[in-house]
């Protein structure tokens, strides 16, 4: 199963900072490359005649999705008249539990989202979360259950969508996990949005182990000691920033 870091604690893991470090700007060497389509990096020509709120929303247990939530803000942040508003989903499992299972405790400074019903004020969200044999954690998939009174009025119906993942293996679900998320937006009448190949020559590179999918950013967090590589953050940053644009060019249709 992919872990993102996983369900079973490993002797080997060491919990991350509650805090997790931002990355090099798409400014420093390794981000975002210079090849990459310029109309996609584009913050969209124009004003919108208002601030849009890009909502990242995660779940995180050992802190290699937020690593990723973190540096997708610092991208979308970038970009002019977008407010990033971060928050996790509410944890499912008990303290004990996770105490088990070497969980670090969560950094009060990313609130728990307070009521699906949130989401209405975003003008696009990008949802994180890592994999649970080929599909979204259960903590994800129980905050998209409880969005059924936005389902049943369609609130979301129309604002863009995107993922970002963790998983624990190469090939363990770093395209299904995204893929298989897609059914949530399906029923919200939400609009998926890919990153494609829009990341240019970071694609393709074959130098290095680097997570990520035309579906969105990712990591590979083996057995959980493993953190984000300074690509894999870049492709992050690239997300949020490639987000961003694309809701800030819905706004000004």
């Amino acid at each position: 199963m992919g872990k993102g870091g996983g369900c079973v604690p490993s002797k080997k893991r060491q919990p991350p900072a509650n805090t997790v470090a931002a990355a090099p700007s798409s400014s420093s060497a390794g981000a975002v490359p210079r090849d990459a389509p310029e109309e996609t990096l584009d913050s969209a020509a124009g004003e919108s005649g208002r601030t849009l709120r890009l909502y990242i929303v995660f779940y995180s247990m050992y802190g290699h999705v937020e690593a990723l939530a973190r540096q997708a803000a610092v991208g979308a942040g970038a970009v002019e008249g977008i407010e990033v508003v971060l928050r996790r989903v509410p944890e499912t499992l008990s303290p004990e539990v996770l105490e088990k299972m070497q969980a670090p405790a969560k950094d009060p400074a990313v609130p728990v989202i307070a009521a699906p019903a949130d989401l209405e004020e975003a003008d696009g969200v990008l949802f994180g979360f890592p994999t649970r044999y080929g599909a979204m954690a259960a903590q994800m998939k129980a905050f998209f259950d409880s969005t059924g009174s936005l389902w049943e009025k369609q609130r979301l119906a129309g604002k863009p969508g995107g993922f970002f993942v963790s998983t624990g293996t190469q090939g363990g679900g770093q395209e299904t996990t995204a893929w298989t998320a897609i059914t949530q937006l399906v029923h919200h009448g939400m609009l998926f949005v890919p990153i494609g190949y829009t990341f240019g020559s970071g694609m393709f590179n074959m130098d290095d182990i680097r997570g990520g999918s035309p579906y969105g950013a990712g990591v590979f967090a083996g057995d959980g000691s493993r953190q984000p590589s300074e690509a894999e953050l870049a492709l992050a940053e690239h997300q949020g920033k490639y987000m961003a644009a694309f809701v800030k060019k819905l706004a000004q249709a």
